[in-house]
């Protein structure tokens, strides 16, 4: 499995993604930063929930999920 990119390195891509012209494709904006265009699409749907426009669980909501998936297993 490679490496994950740092954080920073992905806000950056999003940032450009999101800020880009209407004529400039995702597909570029990826292929310009050598990840993949799915890879693009995953981070830019984690960042619209992460901000509330998107429904869903945020990094923080799943990490306290797991915890108290732990805390119950561990008391059962």
């Amino acid at each position: 499995m490679p490496k994950p990119y740092p954080q920073e390195f992905r806000d950056d891509v999003v940032r450009v993604a999101r800020n880009r012209e209407p004529a400039v494709h995702l597909k570029q904006i990826a292929a310009d930063f050598g990840i993949s265009e799915s890879c693009l699409t995953n981070w830019l749907s984690k960042t619209e929930v992460e901000d509330g426009v998107k429904p869903g669980a945020t990094v923080g909501q799943s990490v306290e999920n797991r915890e108290l998936c732990k805390r119950v297993r561990l008391l059962e």
